[in-house]
């Protein structure tokens, strides 16, 4: 056999064998914010809340930096909440500002630019209660990310959490029912701010394949370099809003977001397990199937409170590609140093498996 053959065959063979192997999108791990939008309810409420219910009032004791200084810091999980509200005004004038304004407490400044008369979704965590919002309106919101993204071209994916609310609250305005029609609404709302190439949707993972899941269990996620500068969006729901999500979009096609559908169902794929410690294996077996999970660090106030890292600790070492917390940065609301990132400082790591 020629020389030159042996030499150029054993060169091509050790390049190959010290090249990194390819990263793929379910092979990092990234820290995100829980209701990404929320701004701290202003104390005189609050203190009026607290007499009513203080252990809901307690749950309720937390606030974000603007979602713009998230993406900034690093954060690359978002959980946006949306109210359908196709006609506009539904929620204007919440009812805490009047509570303040019986109690001779000025409120502070709330809706200025009337953004809640406006028809579209609206971006806020509880009706008349817990209702100030960085972006009032999600098309607001979008907007926003994709100017960040635009200029941050090769950032990492953004995992984005989507709660549909209709939940009825004791003693405030009943919002309208999260239909097929308003899922719609949804779709087309991140469509007219996000183009294809800005998204990872489940048609793009499924490519040939029959499924969804069949895709991320067989031929596995996309790679993370081919899906940098891109927003992958996830319906946070049960079954009852699931069932009307999927309604005329078999195995989500031509659908924008993936959904929280249990393994066995043709579009599964990316799960929310919210509590790391109580189902720890169960999350290490789905990472290691193939699916996407997103966890949570820390849930109702209670760890930054007890300084109690033990979530956080086995949501890093499930190997959940999501982790949510409200302490990305300590709280400025009572004194707590608690504050949840990776090693150095980060909030995403790649490989995430490297407990």
């Amino acid at each position: 056999m020629d020389k030159g053959y042996i030499r150029i065959a054993f060169i091509v063979f050790v390049l190959s064998a010290c090249s990194k192997p390819e990263t793929h999108l379910n092979e990092i791990q990234v820290i995100g914010s829980h209701n990404s939008y929320k701004k701290e309810i202003e104390k005189p409420l609050w203190n009026f809340l607290y007499q009513k219910d203080s252990a809901k009032a307690l749950s309720l004791q937390y606030a974000h930096i603007p979602i713009l200084e998230q993406l900034k810091l690093g954060l690359r999980n978002l959980e946006l909440d949306v109210f359908d509200d196709p006609d506009g005004g539904h929620f204007s004038n919440p009812q805490g500002l009047d509570i303040l304004r019986e109690n001779g407490i000025t409120p502070l400044p709330y809706d200025t630019l009337n953004k809640l008369a406006q028809p579209g979704l609206k971006m806020f965590h509880i009706q008349d209660i817990d209702f100030r919002s960085h972006h009032l309106l999600f098309s607001d919101c979008l907007q926003m990310m994709k100017k960040w993204s635009d200029e941050n071209p090769t950032h990492t994916p953004v995992f984005v959490l989507m709660n549909t609310k209709d939940q009825k609250v004791e003693g405030t305005r009943d919002p309208l029912p999260f239909t097929s029609k308003a899922f719609d609404r949804l779709d087309e709302e991140i469509k007219a701010v996000l183009s294809e190439d800005d998204l990872i949707t489940p048609d793009l993972v499924r490519g040939n394949c029959k499924t969804l899941e069949e895709a991320v269990l067989k031929n596995g996620w996309p790679s993370l370099e081919a899906m940098k500068g891109r927003f992958l969006f996830v319906l946070d729901e049960k079954a009852e809003k699931i069932a009307s999500y999927l309604k005329g979009h078999a195995g989500l096609k031509n659908r924008i977001l993936f959904v929280n559908s249990p393994e066995g169902n043709p579009e599964a794929a990316f799960r929310i397990i919210n509590n790391p410690i109580r189902d720890f294996d169960y999350i290490k077996d789905l990472v290691a199937k193939g699916y996407m999970v997103r966890t949570r660090a820390d849930a109702a106030t209670k760890e930054s409170k007890t300084m109690d890292y033990t979530r956080f600790d086995r949501a890093k070492a499930s190997g959940a590609q999501v982790i949510s917390t409200d302490y990305y940065i300590p709280t400025k609301l009572y004194n707590s140093s608690f504050k949840v990132a990776f090693e150095g400082n980060t909030y995403e790591r790649i490989p995430a498996r490297d407990e």
